[in-house]
């Protein structure tokens, strides 16, 4: 059988030969409850990991999540008391209206996905920080217990964490396979001016794409900000290169048009059955960044499309 045929199951059974070798330095990591405690866990990761899939299967790229989660959970903790639940709408607005704007800026201005989302990134952080005074704030318990206890609660022993991340899944996977939008999305990422030669509205496409990204993001950083009862510039630092390397080990390449949301799903399973393993064998944390850098290397060299890199002479 030839690599080629293989590439598309290459993340499941990676995921399974590492559950197995984890499971055999410790045999309690293949408990059912260690398998929901560690699910439960990486869930505002996979919610982010959901949006940067739409970003990057359009052949883009959104560098701000981090910086957009960490706004929101300086906003989710600033506006709480005034807003209450409502403030769960302003959160995702502005993850929206960011991506939205990265989006436009991509499209109508030339700019490369990668500087574009950069910049809107350091401009979420501006105004973390501004609004934070540049401090870890602490949420109000019971302002938080009162809106947002639904999120973290558990019934018949399945984390409620794990029930939003499975509505967020199915909604991302109907929007991918089940509505012109999501065909529009793919032909993006297959191949643009073939895209546009089809009469797409190629521009519409890719900003909604970047604001589903931003409101992704944006929910990921309620989730922290409310898990954590408090929100910081600083809080969702680290995730962004984990979301990029859950999607890229997934199978969804940053060439466009292959793959998507449930690909998303092993990649991040992918990811955190990694972390697990590192913690198992006690890899220092600096070793860590470093482990995931070669991880994003090789993913990428494996799934990148390199016919659509080729120079026409």
């Amino acid at each position: 059988m030839r690599f080629e045929n293989l590439k598309p199951y290459f993340p499941w059974i990676t995921l399974v030969a590492l559950v197995l070798l984890v499971g055999a330095f410790n045999p309690s990591f293949l408990s059912l409850s260690s398998m929901v405690s560690l699910v439960a866990d990486i869930v505002p990761l996979f919610i982010m990991a959901l949006g940067m899939t739409f970003a990057i299967y359009i052949g883009g790229i959104d560098l701000s999540m981090q910086q957009v989660a960490n706004l929101v959970t300086v906003v989710a903790t600033v506006y709480l008391m005034q807003f209450g639940v409502f403030v769960g709408l302003i959160c995702v607005a502005a993850g929206f209206l960011i991506g939205a704007a990265s989006g436009w800026i991509t499209t109508r201005q030339f700019v490369p996905s990668f500087v574009a989302t950069l910049a809107m990134g350091f401009i979420a952080l501006s105004g973390a920080r501004f609004l934070s005074g540049e401090r870890a704030l602490s949420m109000n318990a019971e302002a938080r217990d009162a809106s947002f206890a639904w999120m973290f609660g558990n019934t018949g022993g399945v984390p409620h964490e794990m029930v939003i991340a499975g509505v967020l899944l199915a909604l991302a996977w109907f929007l991918q396979t089940r509505t012109t939008f999501g065909r529009a999305l793919k032909a993006v990422g297959s191949g643009e001016l073939a895209a546009i030669s089809s009469g797409l509205n190629v521009d519409r496409i890719k900003i909604l794409a970047f604001a589903l990204s931003g409101t992704f993001a944006a929910i990921a950083g309620l989730m922290f900000s409310v898990k954590l009862s408090g929100g910081d510039a600083n809080l969702a630092n680290g995730f962004l290169i984990l979301a990029i390397v859950a999607v890229l080990v997934g199978g969804t390449p940053l060439t466009g048009g292959v793959g998507g949301v449930i690909n998303t799903l092993v990649g991040t399973l992918i990811v955190v059955v990694i972390r697990s393993a590192m913690v198992y064998l006690e890899i220092d944390a600096t070793m860590q960044q470093m482990v995931f850098g070669v991880i994003l290397i090789v993913a990428i060299a494996l799934t990148i499309d390199r016919s659509k890199m080729r120079i026409v002479k």
